[in-house]
């Protein structure tokens, strides 16, 4: 009898990424990426930065939810109301008894999707979960976007990833961005691949 697995029991597989891709059909590279940047401007992340900067003078953040609540959704609402997107918060997708749960954050707009995997800690096993659910999600889509950008995140530290469909490849990149710093790119970034 096939074993139930939700997204969430890849985080907590002691596998390595690339074997537990391929049992799905799909490789994983660890590279550079290459992600567009929109160039529109964007006036209200001047205030976004401060308004986030503030928060976190008093909010601790111990838990994911506090980072969901503090880092994570402010910016994707943000990006959401510029390019004018959806987004889903615990959106579940079943694909399959192996491919099944919910994702933390789906975005969407026309055919663009970017889904974003929030964590706590322990971004490597967030990365093994965040492509395994790209890889669900390339199966359950019925758009031919060529690429869908993916995310995982734990509020202060972000690293994208890319799923390139006719290839079966992930891409994971290897540059991490720290949002103190790098607001503007992280935000760019997510702004691009909805536009």
């Amino acid at each position: 009898m096939l074993q139930s697995y939700t997204f969430r029991s890849y985080f907590e597989l002691p596998y390595e990424p690339d074997d537990i891709l391929a049992e799905f059909g799909y490789r994983l590279q660890r590279a550079a990426l290459n992600l567009p940047q929109s160039t529109a401007p964007a006036t209200q992340l001047r205030l976004l930065k401060a308004k986030l900067e503030q928060r976190l003078t008093y909010v601790s953040l111990i838990s994911e939810t506090a980072r969901r609540e503090t880092l994570i959704a402010p910016i994707l609402l943000e990006a959401a109301e510029v390019t004018g997107a959806q987004v889903r918060i615990e959106y579940l997708l079943n694909v399959s008894e192996v491919l099944k749960g919910s994702l933390d954050y789906y975005l969407y707009r026309n055919s663009k999707v970017i889904v974003l995997e929030a964590r706590n800690a322990d971004l490597a096993r967030g990365f093994t979960q965040l492509a395994v659910e790209l890889s669900a999600l390339d199966q359950w889509l019925e758009n031919d976007q060529p690429t869908v950008l993916g995310a995982v995140t734990t509020g202060d530290i972000w690293q994208f990833g890319q799923l390139h469909r006719q290839e079966k490849l992930i891409i994971q990149g290897i540059r991490l961005f720290v949002i103190s710093d790098e607001l503007e790119a992280v935000f760019e970034i997510l702004r691009a691949a909805l536009e």
